[in-house]
């Protein structure tokens, strides 16, 4: 995932800033063992960790876990790709914002690795973009790539369906308690190209297999594009579509022999 780390939080904060409720939603408690994962700079993991929890960030960006370790250095992050991390104990909690989309190359190994992480009982909290999210600019970005007879890009983003992903869950050894979808449109308050900005932030990697020359002129294209759906005279809006999910791991099948301790994680281990 190529990440414009330098302007992730000043350029797009409004990502950062949605966290904050679902912190209420995690709730929580001091001494509790946390993973944020997909941290990202580390300022969700922050949150938590104002709450009194223990906090381990993992992400996939060793860019963006440099960023974290430097502004949170009370904090322990690791690089660690979602789909097949492993922790040597379990945790009270997985917490993840807006970070599970990224993760398309299998959703079911992700909540496998979750599931593996926490105890019986404990705690998988998350949002996510869900079906429909930003929808418009998905369409600008398209329409333009055809416009300017390139291939279809490939798009670097899972959004599921409530349905789809409650389904995940529960095969994966969830129970769902909570699970909220909802239109949420987003000023786009630090990018004052709107719908070009947010391509260069969000969809870097199809954008770098464009032809550099015409870069700017697709860019440009998609802001036509986008505007009449998206510009309004107080700024640019993201038509985002928000996902947000709390479910609890069922307890084991076979109960362990009393006294055999938990085996840690395979090689590797976070």
């Amino acid at each position: 995932m190529n990440w414009a780390v330098a302007t992730y939080d000043s350029a797009f904060g409004y990502v950062t800033a949605h966290g904050a409720p679902l912190v209420d939603l995690l709730d929580p408690q001091p001494g509790e063992r946390v993973i944020d994962l997909g941290c990202g700079t580390g300022s969700f993991s922050a949150e938590i960790a104002e709450r009194g929890a223990e906090v381990l960030g993992i992400d996939g960006s060793p860019e963006m876990i440099a960023q974290a370790t430097s502004r949170h250095s009370n904090l322990s992050f690791a690089v660690g790709d979602a789909h097949d991390f492993t922790v040597a104990e379990r945790y009270d909690a997985v917490a993840s914002n807006a970070a599970l989309h990224w993760m398309t190359r299998d959703p079911d190994a992700v909540i496998a690795h979750v599931h593996a992480a926490l105890r019986p009982g404990g705690r998988f909290v998350a949002e996510m973009g869900g079906a429909g999210n930003c929808a418009e600019l998905i369409v600008a970005m398209q329409t333009a790539w055809r416009v300017f007879g390139l291939g279809e890009p490939e798009l670097p983003w899972y959004f599921p369906s409530p349905a789809e992903y409650a389904t995940r869950l529960e095969e994966g050894g969830f129970t769902v308690r909570l699970l909220e979808y909802a239109d949420r449109p987003t000023r786009m308050t630090e990018g004052p190209n709107g719908a070009a900005d947010w391509v260069r932030v969000f969809a870097a990697k199809p954008l770098a297999e464009v032809p550099p020359e015409l870069v700017d002129p697709l860019l440009g294209r998609i802001n036509d594009l986008a505007a009449p759906a998206l510009r309004r005279e107080s700024g640019w809006v993201a038509d985002y579509v928000r996902l947000r999910f709390a479910a609890v791991r069922k307890a084991d099948r076979t109960a362990m022999p009393p006294g055999e301790p938990y085996q840690p994680g395979q090689p590797g281990a976070l």
